[in-house]
Formats: C-alpha cells, sequence, structure tokens
C-alpha cells in the first residue's frame, strides 16, 4: 500500500466519522455524556474537517445531518471565508444557500445573529442574508414572530427596507411602503399600521381581542401580560395553531384529556419519526385504547418514507433496542427509542410481503406498547436474527452490548469470517446516540458497517453510506458519492423538487 493510499483511507475515515457525528449530535446531553463534553467534541470535530477536508466539510450540508450541525458548518464556512479559492465559494454559496433554504426559520435568525456577533461581515455574507430573506413568503410575519431576529439581519445586511417602488435590494412582500421600517426601528413613529398583522401586533399591547389575531407563540407573551387564563386562551387559539402546536398544548387545554387523541390533528401525514416520539407521550393504557389510529398511522407514514424501496429489501431481520439506556436525556427524552420504533415500522414496509422478523432487546412482542426497560442483549438477539437467514440484519441501538459485554461484536466476528465469509446476509448497525468520547457513534464490530441515525426516514441513505466504512469500497467511490449528492442537492427546491 502506498502512502498516497493510505492517506487517503485515513481521509475516508475521517469524513464517515464526521458524517455520523453530524448526523446524531446535536451538543445536547445524553444517556452516557453531559452537554458540556458533547460540545467540546463536536467543536473538536467541526475545526479538524474544516480546516483539513473543507471541500467535504461544505459537502456534509447536502447530507441527511441534523440543523444544529448544518448551522454550525454555514457559520464555519462564512466565518472562515479566506481559506477558500474562488471555485470553493462559488460551490458554498450554492450549497449554502440551497441548505438555508430547507432551515427552519428560526435557526436562520439565530445563525445571523451568530455571524453579526462574530463580526462576520464580507460581501458574500450579506448577498447570502439578502438572497434568504427576499425568499421569505411573509416579510409582516417576520417581523412579528421573529422581530429581533430580522432586525438584525436587516442592519448586518445593510438591506435598505422597500418603500413601496419595488426596487431592487429592498424588502417589500405587500406591505404598504415604509410601514415595515417604521415597524422595526421606529416603534411608536406611526400611529397605526395598513397592515393588519403589524397592527395586530400595536393593539395588542392594550387589547386582549388582537391577541387573538397574532401567531400562537407571540400571542403567549400578550396572553402572559394581560392575565389571561392559559386554559381558554389556548382554547382561543387552536384555529391559528400549527399541528405541532396543537399537539404539544392539547393537555392544557380546557375539556382536554391528555390521553385522547387530538380531533383536529391528522396523524396519518406526519414523519415517520415525530410520530413515533409522539406515540411514546402516551402511556400503555392510552397506546393499546387507540390502536386502532396509532398503528395505521405509523403504517401509512412508514410506507411513505419507504418510497420506491417498499418491499424490496427481502426478508429481513431487525435487532431494535428498548433497553433503559433507549430512555434518552432529559433533553432528547425518549429519542433513541422514538427512532427504534419508527425503524421497525419502516422496515417492515421495506421487507417482503410476510418476510419481517422483529426483535426487541427486551423480548416484547407489541411494538406500539415498547418501553425503556433492562439491560442490552445485543448479542443474543443478533443469534436468534441470524438464525432466520435473512437477506439483511439492521441492528438500531446505541451500541452499548452490555449483557454480557462484548457478545454482539463476538458474533458478528465469527459470522463474517467463519459462517458467512461470501456475505450472503448484509448486515448494518444504525446508531441514534453519538458518543462524545470516540469522535463517532459506538460500533458493534469492526466487520459490520455503522451509520448514525438521526431520523428513520433516512435509513435507506444511511444504508447506502454505510457500504463505505465497511472498507470494500474506496475513497474514490465515497468522493463520487458526495459530489452526486452535492449536485443533486443545489439542483433541487425545499420541498425536493427541480428548481
Amino acid at each position: 500500500m502506498t502512502t498516497e493510499t493510505f492517506a487517503d483511507l485515513v481521509a475516508a475515515e475521517d469524513v464517515l466519522l464526521f458524517v455520523n457525528a453530524a448526523i446524531t449530535a446535536t451538543g445536547q446531553r445524553e444517556f452516557r455524556s453531559g452537554a458540556h463534553h458533547q460540545q467540546l467534541s463536536l467543536d473538536f470535530l467541526h475545526a479538524y474537517v474544516r480546516v483539513n477536508y473543507r471541500r467535504v466539510y461544505a459537502a456534509s450540508l447536502a447530507l441527511d445531518i441534523n440543523d444544529h450541525n448544518a448551522v454550525r458548518i454555514v457559520q464555519g464556512l462564512l466565518e472562515y471565508a479566506a481559506d477558500a479559492s474562488a471555485e470553493e465559494k462559488r460551490t458554498e454559496g450554492r450549497l449554502i444557500a440551497a441548505r438555508l433554504a430547507r432551515l427552519p426559520p428560526q435557526r436562520v435568525y439565530r445563525l445571523f445573529r451568530e455571524l453579526r456577533a462574530a463580526k462576520v461581515n464580507n460581501r458574500r455574507t450579506r448577498a447570502i442574508m439578502r438572497d434568504w430573506l427576499a425568499t421569505r413568503p411573509d416579510p409582516a410575519h417576520d417581523a412579528v414572530k421573529y422581530r429581533a431576529g430580522l432586525k438584525t439581519a436587516v442592519r448586518h445586511a445593510h438591506l435598505r427596507l422597500d418603500d413601496g417602488t419595488g426596487q431592487p435590494g429592498g424588502m417589500h412582500g405587500g406591505i404598504p411602503g415604509g410601514e415595515l421600517g417604521a415597524f422595526l426601528f421606529r416603534p411608536g413613529k406611526l400611529p397605526r399600521y395598513r397592515h393588519q398583522l403589524l397592527d395586530a401586533w400595536r393593539r395588542a399591547h392594550y387589547e386582549q381581542g388582537a391577541v387573538d389575531e397574532l401567531p400562537f407563540t407571540v400571542a403567549e407573551g400578550f396572553a402572559a401580560r394581560h392575565g389571561m387564563k392559559r386554559e381558554a386562551f389556548l382554547e382561543r387559539m387552536v384555529p391559528r395553531m400549527t399541528r405541532l402546536e396543537r399537539l404539544r398544548t392539547q393537555g392544557q387545554r380546557q375539556e382536554a384529556d391528555p390521553s385522547a387523541l387530538p380531533a383536529n390533528v391528522d396523524l396519518t401525514v406526519m414523519p415517520l419519526t415525530r410520530l413515533a416520539l409522539y406515540v411514546l407521550t402516551f402511556d400503555a393504557e392510552s397506546r393499546m385504547r387507540h390502536r386502532a389510529e396509532l398503528a395505521p398511522a405509523l403504517r401509512s407514514a412508514a410506507r411513505r418514507a419507504a418510497g420506491p424501496h417498499a418491499g424490496t429489501w427481502g426478508r429481513v431481520a431487525a435487532v431494535l433496542d428498548d433497553s433503559y439506556s433507549s430512555s434518552g436525556s432529559g433533553e432528547k427524552r425518549r429519542r433513541p427509542l422514538a427512532v427504534a420504533l419508527a425503524c421497525h415500522f419502516l422496515l417492515e414496509a421495506l421487507a417482503g410481503p410476510g418476510a419481517y422478523t422483529p426483535l426487541w432487546t427486551s423480548g416484547a412482542k407489541d411494538p406500539l406498547l415498547v418501553r425503556p426497560w433492562g439491560p442490552t442483549p445485543l448479542g443474543i438477539r443478533v443469534l436468534d436474527a441470524l438464525e432466520h437467514g435473512p437477506d439483511r440484519l439492521v441492528i438500531v441501538s446505541d451500541g452499548w452490548d452490555n449483557a454480557p459485554p462484548g457478545l454482539a461484536g463476538e458474533v458478528l466476528r465469527v459470522w463474517r469470517t467463519r459462517l458467512d465469509p461470501d456475505r450472503r446476509t448484509a448486515v448494518v448497525h444504525v446508531n441514534p446516540v453519538y458518543d462524545a468520547d470516540g469522535f463517532d457513534v459506538r460500533r458493534l464490530s469492526a466487520s459490520v458497517p455503522t451509520a448514525g441515525i438521526r431520523d428513520a426516514e433516512d435509513l435507506p441513505a444511511l444504508v447506502e453510506i454505510a457500504q463505505f466504512s465497511e472498507g470494500r469500497t474506496g475513497p474514490a467511490e465515497l468522493y463520487a458519492y458526495l459530489d452526486r449528492q452535492v449536485a443533486r442537492f443545489v439542483h433541487t427546491g425545499p420541498s425536493g423538487g427541480t428548481r
């Protein structure tokens, strides 16, 4: 092996390590590590990859990484723009614009505030901020809901607010001339606003009736200021709430049964992992009572997530971790268990008809009633799964095999080297928990590919990424894959359609 080849392999391992971290880590407390430990580990990884593999660092924006790390990558690219060539800056600009279009607006406004605090104000940064603001569908809504963030962005990007003439470089969005600037920077100058939402915000300072006309999160502050009873306020605001806001406040509303399903929310259209998190908020009795609604909703979401892959994976066995550590932490409550539950329904949709075998570490038979409980006997469950002779074995676990410790890794090693050297069974381990000590997700065996996972919906794509960590494909294939992902990402809109 030449030195160059060895260096390429090391670089590929570094890339995969960073991708796993960017998918799973959010800098929040996990079951076995604190938030500060997580943040220190992420700080090192971001700095290391940005300095040594800047092109790959930028290309990560095109992968299914989480929003926390996407924002950190964008900030790193803009803050250290001097390290990039002109061609790299052009590619980065397209990637940043495409990623910002997919991020929740509150995260983007928070990013703009951090860029201002870091005194990042080069021409490219101002152009990116200007272009993103120009795509916002309702500037008045942003002015009311994200007032501080919009003010910071307008001031930092030297953006001229449109005076109604529609000249380039302005920001109008159907707001009468001069009102947006007066609302943001000169409150109280105008006795009233012609734009209904801006005027509702003005009147809400002294008129309770105007509170109902505001976005829910803004109205909450005014309701507290006016001393409005929260239960009555929430009932009045239901028509203006988003689906997630209605779910979040269901137990706080008048005459609302916390164990009942919301009457005005269609669970079948919710994303799979988010729906699994919602299902786990119910106790076992409530899940049993609503089985007829919850199970079909989960299967419907799983079929949507499977898409064209549905029914194409043949015989599938799954080892699913519902041990006590799947309870997560205060910040990520039941997240590992929710990912395992969502993966269960997705794998059921991906497998051939009647060709799916789920095995929970606790021995549970009813997936709708799983709870975080007991040790993690992964080795025993892997043995049980392999006895079924599956075409694919998928392990969804944080990797802390402890009953007995290390058995899963030994079983997989013997299986690969002695019993299945021809790899008739494809084995992959997906891990929803970042290991701050190892700067990666915890692995079960060197002979089995491991990928980090944030949402179950990403499972088919992650299986493709995991092949690169198995050693059967080289660095050239990995970089070609990244280039394809970048090309696809910058040429599709936020909803997935072609630009």
